[in-house]
């Protein structure tokens, strides 16, 4: 078989879950909390990379949680929220609050004095992940309720990363640690 032919549909499902089984099975705990996050396209981002890493589940948090354009975040998400667990709540505060109650860690990702490299943390089986809003970064409350802030190092002339580009590094990082700690156990 020449190695430059893409695989059919058929190819890539045959290794994988049937829909029930995928419905079924239980997800990572890792839970990506979006604070003030308004773009639908970002939004759909993470609804996909929720779906690709299997994690358990996407909170959208924020005054304008409910008014996200339902046909952008479905056409960037390509209509992968059926499989995944989104949330929407007006509050990241009470979010964080309640997932902290429920033996959550929490990361935020944003580049501040006291943030340390995304690759020298050990994630724990149990983890959030605090993305923020597109020009304001994740919010003073979100930062002040995080156990560690996290950030990406910056090799160019450039400060940040798109929200969702961020998030596809970082979310990589962590689940796939929290796979293998799964793993050795």
């Amino acid at each position: 078989m020449d190695p430059k032919i893409q695989l059919s549909k058929e190819e890539l499902r045959e290794n994988k879950l049937t829909r029930d089984e995928y419905l079924s099975k239980p997800k990572i705990p890792l839970v990506v909390v979006l604070d003030n996050v308004t773009n639908s396209y970002n939004i759909g981002a993470f609804i996909r990379l929720a779906d690709a890493f299997a994690i358990e589940k996407v909170i959208v948090c924020g005054a304008g949680a409910l008014t996200i354009s339902d046909k952008k975040m479905k056409k960037a998400s390509r209509n992968e929220a059926k499989w995944v667990c989104v949330e929407y709540s007006d509050s990241t505060i009470s979010s964080l609050q309640t997932l902290s109650d429920d033996g959550y860690s929490i990361f935020s990702v944003e580049l501040c004095r006291e943030s340390v490299d995304y690759t020298k943390v050990t994630y724990p089986e149990k983890s959030v992940l605090v993305l923020g809003n597109e020009r304001k970064g994740v919010s003073e409350d979100a930062l002040k309720f995080s156990q560690q802030q996290i950030h990406i190092p910056m090799f160019g002339m450039g400060n940040s990363l798109n929200v969702s580009t961020a998030g596809a590094i970082v979310l990589a990082e962590c689940a796939n640690q929290i796979r293998t700690s799964q793993a050795q156990s």
